[in-house]
C-alpha cells in the first residue's frame, strides 16, 4: 500500500488562514504524506465529501496536569477535535512536589481549581511517581496519552517546593529566588513550554490562604521569567491581578525577548467597552515587536456552583471565614445574621460589589427539594418572595446541605462585544479551563462551540478564520513548531468535521472522575474523525479501540522527541 489512511474529497481549511479547497489527504507512518489530489493506493480511504478536514484542534489553556494520570483520553478535549493541549496554566500543577507537601498541592487545587479532595487523592495514589519537574514530564510520557500533550511550569508548586508554607504567607529571599529560577531552567532544559503564574484574586487557596504565586513580589515574577530569556525559548502565562497587567507583561516581554500571554481579555471584565482600550495598547505594543497577547474566549463565563465550595465569591474579604471552615463552620456562618447583613450590603440589591448585578443571570440549577425552582433566576424568586437574592440564595443552600446548585453568568456576555474580541488581531483563544473547575463549568467544548456559533450561526467568522484560531495561531505563540497545519510532511494530526452539523451539545452532569466524583460534560456533534499523529482516536463520537496504543506525544520543547 502507498498511504496507511487517505481522505478523500472533502474542503481542505490547513489552517493557515488561506482559502479552503477540495482535495484529499494521505497519510503514512504518522505524517501527513500527499495533499490535494492523491493517486495510490491505501490501508483505508475514506470518503469525507462536504467535510472540512483541518488540522486538530490546538488548546492551550488547559489543567490535565492531574488527570492525565487517570485518563490519558484526556476527556473531554478529543471529543470536541483537541489534538494537542498545554497544561500547566495559571501557575498551578503538580510538580515539583516534595512529599510532605503533597496535601498541600492537593488541597490547592481543591480550592482554586474545583477539584474534589478525594478524585485527586485517588488519581494520583499515595506514591506519585515523581518529585521535580523533568521527573513529571518523564512520568508523563512514559504513562502516554492519546493526545499531544505541552507542560508548562507552575510558578505556585515551584514557590511551595522552595518555601513550604510560608510560600503563601511572604515574600521570597534572594537565596529562595535563586533557588527557583533553577528549578524553571531544570524545567526549561527538560522540555518545559513556559512559565507560569498568577495574580488573580480569584485564586484562593486551601484555609481561605492566597496561592503561592499571588504572594510574590513582582521582581521574583520578572527574576522567574528572565530564565526564559536566557534560554531563548518558552512562553510565559499569566493570570492578571492588582499591579501586574498590560503594562508590566509589556515590561517583562521587552526584558525576556519572549512571548508573554494573559488570561483573560473578556467582555464586560471591567464594565462594557473596557477591553478597547486594552486592544488598542496590545495593538500599539505588539507593532512594536513587544508580544503580549491577551486570551479571549468565545463562550460566556458561566459557572456553576455550591456554596460548600463559593469559588466565585472568595475574592472577597467578607468569604476568608468561609474559605477556612469545614462543612459545619460553613452552615454556620452562613445562617448568621451578621454575615447575611455584611453579605448583602455588598452582594444583595443596591450593593456596591459586582455580584449585586449578577443575581438577574444567576439560575438555580439544581434543587432537589423542589425542582420546579430550577432553571429559574434567583432574582426572579427573589421577587416573588419579597426577599433580597442573598437571602433566597443562603437559604436554599442551608435547605439542602449546602447541596443546591446555582450558575452564574459572570461575564463575556455580550455577544457584540465578544465578536470584537474574538475578530481583533491580538488576540488569542483560550481560556477552556479544561481539566478544572469540573463540576462548575465545562468550556472544554469550545472549539465546536465557535464553529457553530461564530461561523455558521453568526457569520461573524470564516471557516479559513475559525481554523487558524483552533490551530495555527496558539501554536504559533506558545512555539508548538509541527502541530496546527496541514502540509506534507508535518505529523498526522487531523480532524474531519461536518459544517453543517458541528456545535457543542448541551453540559450534563456524569460521576466517572476517581472516588465517583462528578463533573460537568458537553457531547460534540457533528465530528467525524479525530486523528493524532496518523491515527484514528474518535470516529462518529465514539473512541477507537487503540488496544493500548496511545498515540499522543509529549511535546518538549514544544516539539515531539
Amino acid at each position: 500500500m502507498d498511504y496507511d489512511l487517505i481522505l478523500r474529497g472533502g474542503m481542505i481549511v490547513d489552517g493557515t488562514g488561506t482559502p479552503g479547497r477540495r482535495g484529499d489527504v494521505a497519510i503514512r507512518e504518522g505524517r501527513i504524506a500527499a495533499l490535494d489530489h492523491v493517486e495510490g493506493k491505501a490501508a483505508r480511504s475514506v470518503d469525507v465529501a462536504g467535510r472540512v478536514v483541518a488540522p486538530g484542534f490546538v488548546d492551550i489553556h488547559t489543567h490535565y496536569d492531574a488527570q492525565i494520570f487517570w485518563d490519558p483520553m484526556l476527556t473531554i478535549s478529543p471529543w470536541h477535535g483537541v489534538t494537542t493541549v498545554v497544561m500547566g496554566n495559571c501557575g498551578f500543577g503538580v510538580a515539583p512536589t516534595r512529599p510532605e507537601h503533597r496535601s498541600l498541592i492537593v488541597r490547592t487545587l481543591e480550592k482554586v481549581e474545583g477539584m474534589s479532595v478525594e478524585a485527586l487523592e485517588a488519581g494520583l495514589g499515595t506514591e506519585w511517581p515523581f518529585e521535580t519537574f523533568p521527573q513529571y514530564l518523564d512520568a508523563v510520557e512514559r504513562r502516554g496519552s492519546a493526545i499531544n500533550v505541552g507542560a508548562l511550569v507552575g510558578h505556585t508548586p515551584i514557590r511551595m517546593y522552595v518555601m513550604g508554607e510560608a510560600a503563601t504567607e511572604r515574600a521570597a529571599t534572594a537565596e529562595e529566588v535563586e533557588r527557583m529560577r533553577a528549578i524553571v531552567r531544570e524545567a526549561l532544559a527538560a522540555g518545559a513550554v513556559g512559565f507560569a503564574t498568577s495574580k488573580a484574586p480569584t485564586h484562593v487557596g486551601y484555609e481561605g490562604r492566597p496561592v503561592p504565586s499571588r504572594v510574590a513580589e513582582l521582581s521574583e515574577i520578572e527574576a522567574l521569567a528572565a530564565t526564559l530569556g536566557e534560554s531563548g525559548e518558552g512562553v510565559m502565562q499569566a493570570t492578571f491581578g492588582p499591579g501586574f497587567f498590560v503594562e508590566e507583561f509589556a515590561d517583562i516581554a521587552r526584558r525576556i525577548h519572549r512571548p508573554v500571554t494573559w488570561t483573560a481579555l473578556l467582555a464586560g471584565l471591567m464594565g462594557a467597552g473596557s477591553h478597547r482600550p486594552v486592544l488598542e495598547r496590545t495593538a500599539e505594543l505588539q507593532r512594536s515587536g513587544v508580544e503580549v497577547v491577551p486570551q479571549v474566549s468565545c463562550r460566556p463565563l458561566n459557572f456553576e456552583f455550591q456554596f460548600e465550595a463559593p469559588f466565585l465569591f472568595e475574592s472577597m474579604s467578607l468569604f476568608r471565614p468561609i474559605s477556612a471552615a469545614d462543612h459545619a463552620g460553613k452552615m454556620r456562618i452562613y445562617a448568621d445574621p451578621d454575615f447575611r447583613r455584611a453579605f448583602r450590603d455588598k452582594a444583595g440589591t443596591g450593593g456596591k460589589s459586582r455580584f449585586a448585578k449578577l443575581w438577574e443571570v444567576t439560575w438555580i440549577s439544581q434543587y432537589a427539594a423542589d425542582p420546579d425552582l430550577e432553571e429559574r433566576t434567583v432574582a426572579d424568586v427573589a421577587r416573588e418572595r419579597g426577599a433580597d437574592p442573598v437571602d433566597v440564595a443562603l437559604d436554599l443552600a442551608l435547605a439542602t446541605d449546602l447541596q443546591a446548585r446555582f450558575r452564574m453568568a459572570v461575564v463575556n456576555t455580550d455577544e457584540s462585544e465578544v465578536e470584537e474580541l474574538l475578530q481583533h488581531p491580538t488576540t488569542i483563544l483560550g481560556l477552556s479551563d479544561a481539566g478544572a473547575h469540573a463540576s462548575q463549568l465545562c468550556d472544554a467544548c469550545f472549539s465546536t462551540d465557535l464553529l457553530a456559533r461564530w461561523v455558521r450561526g453568526k457569520r461573524a467568522l470564516s471557516m479559513e478564520q475559525a481554523v487558524r484560531m483552533l490551530t495555527s495561531r496558539p501554536a504559533e505563540v506558545f512555539g508548538i513548531r509541527d502541530r496546527g497545519r496541514l502540509a506534507v510532511g508535518v505529523p498526522a494530526d487531523v480532524v474531519v468535521f461536518d459544517p453543517d452539523t458541528v456545535a457543542a451539545g448541551r453540559l450534563r452532569r456524569v460521576h466517572d472522575l476517581p472516588a465517583g466524583a462528578d463533573r460537568l460534560v458537553a457531547d460534540a456533534l457533528g465530528i467525524d474523525l479525530v486523528i493524532v499523529n496518523g491515527t484514528v482516536i474518535r470516529e462518529h463520537g465514539r473512541d477507537a479501540e487503540l488496544d493500548g496504543r496511545l498515540p499522543g506525544r509529549l511535546l518538549r520543547h514544544g516539539h515531539a522527541s
